[in-house]
């Protein structure tokens, strides 16, 4: 018995963090709207994220100077206008999640009432936080919101498998019911992707097991251009050890003071802070030095990890601040206000992604991408930190306005999708063998530092994954994981591609065959395959 359904709506979005349920949210007066996610809504990278929201918010700030620090970190790639007009949008946006009820944390002694944090690369106190936990307040206060708006329907444990365009025009995408195994087909007059990054494609990551470039990879496919795919940001300091599962420890623990030292694998210079080696910045310099440094220090004498201090504060400014690393890390038995926290970089925030204009719109007609899984132009070469959260709410806003300017199209009938030529997998292995192999193959061969043998001996063998992965979606009935797998191969492609391409160092892509920045700062810019 066929049990697919069409389900239609005005607009579809698929993903439920901060981009996708901002868009839900403007939309939801006007049109009827779909918010489709793979899990619950509160399980995407949004709701992770602890520093805050950039944003100028205080007099002794300027747009100019946010600006500024963006263009600088973002190593001459960021795109000049696009940024102006994310900063320009900040303060605003700030002002909506007040009006919404977030619970920013409070400070009666500065201009707005509410602390003002500091973290790499920002030459002011200019993030807005919920303590150490910011991500999950703000998405704890829209979720709310948007399980209350009777104009929004939520699909939640349902899973994208692909976008459906016909003439030249998106009209919504397939999804797959995890409960049932069945695939529906969700019409739409205007589709969003907000789908987050691409972090699972490493095998260390600080993202949620969601993080598999869904978005991208369906973009791709339906015939968008994807740009700077190779400037994948490490975050320098995730927790180490063996039963913490890529737990991120705040850029804002080095902002208010936090020191990186050797450990005692160092032996003669265990306790050594070694930033001062590398940049007059320290601690506080742009995420990709020091991850860097903390790399270079790391294979130079062999170890697994270094430490970040911040016990020299007092125990009650550290509690204060930092509520939720702190609880964490005495679960592990780390105290961090009598001792160093353990930690090592990992794949962090996806720079690149779908080119799109600064109404969210992509080379296909009504098809829209915000957040992560766009490229807007903001974070260049390496994205200055809490920019991102901005950019999710301001281009949120943005793509929403632009849908609503225009009349919603009727969806049209689709066809459904073709489950009478598949059957079950009987090797479920095959899924997890090169779910394993992708993943160590990326973080050995195109991590941090990077050179052309590498990325050709990463090129061969992913061609290898995508062949076998391709016949099996071809042959059995699909499956999450397949879905995951297909989409982080793709990624895994274009991410290597563009690396391949980029003849220089960086911002977040170093490597040793050239070591040099050209003189002239070019995005990469993939075209989509032709299609056979």
């Amino acid at each position: 018995m066929n049990m697919q359904t069409q389900y239609s709506f005005d607009v579809v979005v698929v993903g439920s963090g901060l981009a996708g349920l901002s868009v839900a949210l403007h939309l939801a007066a006007h049109r009827k709207v779909a918010v489709v996610t793979k899990q619950a809504l509160l399980d995407g990278a949004s709701n992770w994220a602890q520093g805050g929201i950039a944003a100028v918010l205080d007099a002794g700030d300027s747009i100019d100077d946010h600006v500024r620090d963006t263009l600088v970190a973002g190593a001459g790639l960021c795109d000049e206008q696009a940024t102006r007009f994310i900063v320009e949008h900040g303060k605003a946006a700030i002002a909506w999640l007040i009006r919404l009820g977030v619970p920013f944390t409070r400070d009666a002694s500065s201009e707005l009432g509410y602390h003002l944090t500091r973290e790499g690369g920002h030459s002011h106190r200019r993030i807005i936080h919920a303590a150490d936990a910011t991500g999950h307040a703000v998405q704890v206060t829209l979720e709310q919101m948007v399980r209350s708006q009777p104009n929004i329907t939520l699909f939640e444990h349902h899973m994208g498998v692909d976008l459906i365009v016909e003439e030249g025009r998106c009209r919504g995408l397939y999804v797959q019911d995890e409960e049932t195994g069945h695939v529906h087909t969700l019409a739409a007059s205007d589709t969003v992707l907000a789908c987050g990054g691409a972090g699972k494609v490493y095998l260390y990551t600080t993202n949620p097991d969601t993080a598999t470039g869904d978005g991208i990879a369906m973009a791709w496919r339906a015939g968008c251009r994807v740009s700077n795919m190779e400037f994948i940001q490490f975050h320098p300091t995730c927790l180490y050890h063996p039963y913490a599962k890529s737990f991120l420890i705040s850029e804002a623990v080095r902002g208010e003071g936090g020191i990186l030292k050797l450990p005692p694998g160092a032996g003669k210079d265990a306790g050594k802070r070694f930033m001062p080696d590398h940049d007059a910045r320290l601690e506080l310099a742009p995420r990709d030095v020091v991850a860097r440094s903390i790399d270079f220090e790391m294979k130079k004498r062999g170890l697994d990890y270094v430490h970040l201090d911040i016990s020299h504060q007092p125990p009650e400014f550290v509690k204060e601040h930092f509520p939720t690393i702190h609880a964490t890390c005495l679960d592990f038995g780390i105290d961090i206000t009598k001792e160093p926290i353990p930690v090592v970089p990992a794949a962090h925030y996806t720079c690149g992604g779908v080119v799109t204009d600064l109404a969210g719109r992509t080379d296909v007609a009504g098809l829209y991408a915000v957040g992560e899984t766009a490229c807007t132009g903001l974070h260049g070469a390496n994205r200055l930190a809490s920019n991102s959260l901005l950019e999710c709410l301001v281009l949120g806003r943005s793509a929403a306005d632009d849908i609503l300017a225009r009349p919603a199209r009727p969806p049209r009938e689709l066809r459904a999708w073709d489950e009478s030529r598949v059957t079950n997998a009987d090797e479920e292995v095959v899924i997890t063998q090169n779910w394993d192999e992708l993943r160590r193959t990326m973080w050995n061969y195109v991590g941090i530092v990077r050179t052309t043998k590498r990325l050709e001996r990463a090129q061969a063998r992913i061609e290898l994954l995508r062949q076998e992965i391709d016949e099996y979606y071809a042959n059995f009935r699909v499956t999450r994981d397949l879905l995951e797998l297909r989409n982080l191969v793709e990624v895994a492609a274009l991410i290597v591609e563009c690396a391949m391409g980029r003849h220089e160092s960086r911002g977040l892509h170093t490597t040793r065959d050239w070591p040099d920045t050209a003189a002239e700062a070019l995005p990469s810019v993939l075209g989509p395959r032709s299609k056979t």
